[in-house]
């Protein structure tokens, strides 16, 4: 519980950022490298393997293997949600088939700091519906990213990210927001996809940005309702109306006039 509704700036030092910069590398790394199996036949748990593999060789730990909430334990490298999955599915048998969407979440830890980036990819051939989806989640997060600068407030960034989705008939999840990062995996502040209603500003307030602020930035939209469901292993997230959802992510540096992203993938 916080114990004021503007907690202090979590400002990371340049050695800080030079950390986590090296964490989000190896995301990015990592994201890039699952590119050529996505493909139908290739399961989820597969591709689970190959991230795995990837961040061990890289002296770094799969930041969300074993993670905690309550009396629930994660248990693999990435979060990979398929279709009507919004996110924190888990990787199983389950293969993909063409004319599905993947959201594939990765996240890892080096040297004591943490990096956490998300990406959707088609599986061959999809719906015009579905590469509307992708595009217009990928344009809204570069669009959030870039209100990310020093004298910005944090509103900015959810305003910027829920007039695109809307304006496109698309709708954003409340339940889940971005996050700062560093030391810890999810830090202050919260990162709301949507202006919050004047009641909810307690949870999400809006504080103003600093430089060296270390954020993930994250819009999760949906092609229907706004309304999701967790399904009965506790974490995977899916709309309530079987539609479908994209989810991209960005850890990115608060600087002056433009913000630094670390898990380009480019």
């Amino acid at each position: 519980m916080r114990k004021s509704n503007f907690p202090k700036p979590n400002i990371k030092t340049e050695s800080e950022i030079d950390l986590i910069e090296k964490s989000c590398r190896i995301v990015a790394e990592t994201l890039r490298s699952l590119i050529k199996y996505i493909k139908p036949g290739v399961t989820t748990l597969e591709l689970d393997e190959i991230a795995e593999d990837y961040i061990r060789s890289e002296d770094a730990e799969p930041a969300f293997k074993g993670y905690k909430v309550g009396k629930l334990i994660f248990p693999g490298t990435l979060c990979i949600s398929i279709d009507e999955q919004v996110v924190h599915g888990i990787p199983s048998g389950r293969k993909l088939i063409e004319g599905e969407i993947v959201s594939i979440d990765c996240g890892a830890e080096k040297n004591g700091y943490f990096g956490d980036s998300a990406v959707t990819y088609a599986v061959g051939r999809v719906s015009e519906e579905k590469q509307k989806l992708m595009k217009i989640t990928e344009e809204a997060l570069m669009l959030g990213l870039d209100k990310a600068i020093s004298g910005n407030k944090l509103f900015d960034i959810s305003r910027a990210i829920q007039q695109h989705c809307e304006q496109n008939g698309f709708s954003l999840t409340r339940e889940l927001v971005g996050h700062g990062i560093g030391r810890e995996l999810h830090e202050d502040p919260a990162i709301p996809n949507f202006v919050p209603p004047l009641l909810h500003r307690q949870k999400y307030p809006n504080v103003k940005l600093h430089k060296g602020m270390a954020l993930a930035i994250e819009p999760m939209v949906h092609a229907g309702v706004k309304e999701v469901i967790t399904e009965t292993d506790g974490w995977t997230v899916i709309t309530a109306d079987g539609k479908p959802a994209a989810h991209f992510e960005h850890t990115v540096i608060v600087d002056n006039g433009r913000p630094v992203i670390l898990t380009l993938r480019d």
